[in-house]
């Protein structure tokens, strides 16, 4: 079986490593042609790659025959109309968070690849990381007790987009992975944010998420703070859980500490809580490139018909939520409801 022809499209920070893991990296894949509109990231992919046919437009790629599949890492602003041209074309495509910036571009791009029957992947790395991976093992397997709360810090210096605000551009990562944790959407949202570097577009944000059962969430991101910072912490009733995927011995920590009710009380005297204290853990987690996990789930997708695991519906439901935390932003912080989630990707699309 030849390898999977390969176009990428934008070669900034994701596109380069993307063509550096198929070319590279993946024995079943080859990367045909890539793109961008700036001549010295051509010239700098192409200096490693000399192999790879480059060009200053994107519909090189898409027409290209050899290309089965697009990858698109370019603008946040331009996934909807580039992704949209590559499934027309026939082709699989794999475009960088998130999906689209409104839903009903969003829909439209599911409703092509169900139509042309190619696979549609949205690059949600971090739920091909295992440190996210572990979090969620200890979560369902209810060595946390009931989640209570998570919180995210996603804090940086920078990079800064011009066509996107740092909610639109950080969040996505955070929000995917509070659903994949919690198996659920949010059902409301809320958040403030302040511009000082671009009027209209916030550089930094504070979100409060609602989800089923209860749960909150809280994200923090910002491109201006100093101290970089990549965290997810999940409190239960029993354990505190923490992600830090700066921290490359020990990304997650268990923190055996909780508090919860205890039920068995028969009266009002009797009504305490119990606390739990006892050691912190680092739970053995698997050394692999997410993003490298991506792009081989993504082939695998395309070779064998396996199901996305950041498909149509999750890449939706970010969308959903970015969408409702923008417009809570512009209400100055009133809380904004989220329509219900489709329940399969066949639903949302119908």
């Amino acid at each position: 079986m030849r390898p999977t022809g390969i176009g990428v499209v934008g070669l900034g920070h994701w596109g380069k490593h993307y063509v550096r893991i198929f070319d590279w990296l993946l024995d079943d894949a080859r990367v045909v042609q890539v793109a961008d509109l700036e001549r010295e990231n051509l010239d700098a992919v192409r200096a490693r790659h000399p192999l790879i046919d480059g060009s200053t437009s994107h519909r090189a790629v898409i027409e290209n025959p050899a290309v089965d599949a697009v990858v698109v890492a370019t603008p946040a602003s331009t996934h909807h109309p580039i992704a949209r041209e590559a499934l027309a074309a026939g082709k699989h495509v794999l475009v960088e968070k998130p999906l689209a910036l409104e839903e009903g571009h969003g829909l439209e791009l599911a409703r092509l690849a169900r139509a042309s029957g190619k696979v549609l992947l949205v690059g949600h790395t971090f739920l091909y990381n295992p440190g996210v991976r572990k979090v969620k093992e200890i979560i369902d397997g209810g060595g946390a007790g009931d989640v209570y709360y998570l919180a995210a810090r996603r804090n940086n210096l920078g990079p800064i987009r011009e066509d996107a605000s740092a909610v639109t551009d950080l969040a996505p990562h955070d929000i995917s992975i509070f659903n994949y944790l919690l198996g659920a959407e949010p059902v409301r949202a809320s958040a403030v944010g302040g511009s000082w570097l671009k009027p209209g577009r916030a550089d930094a944000a504070f979100i409060t998420l609602e989800y089923p059962g209860g749960v909150l969430a809280h994200i923090q991101v910002s491109w201006v703070d100093s101290h970089k910072i990549r965290e997810v912490v999940a409190i239960g009733s029993q354990k505190r859980v923490v992600f830090d995927d700066l921290d490359p011995l020990e990304p997650v920590r268990v923190f055996e500490k909780g508090i919860a009710v205890d039920r068995g009380a028969t009266s009002f005297g009797e009504f305490r809580y119990q606390l739990r204290d006892g050691d912190i853990r680092s739970p053995h987690v698997d050394a692999a490139e997410p993003l490298k996990v991506l792009c081989s789930h993504f082939l695998a997708c395309i070779r064998d018909g396996v199901e996305p695991l950041t498909g149509v519906a999750g890449g939706l439901g970010v969308v959903r939520t970015l969408a409702a935390i923008e417009r809570s932003l512009a209400l100055g912080g009133a809380p904004v409801a989220l329509a219900p989630r489709a329940t399969s990707p066949a639903a949302a699309v119908s």
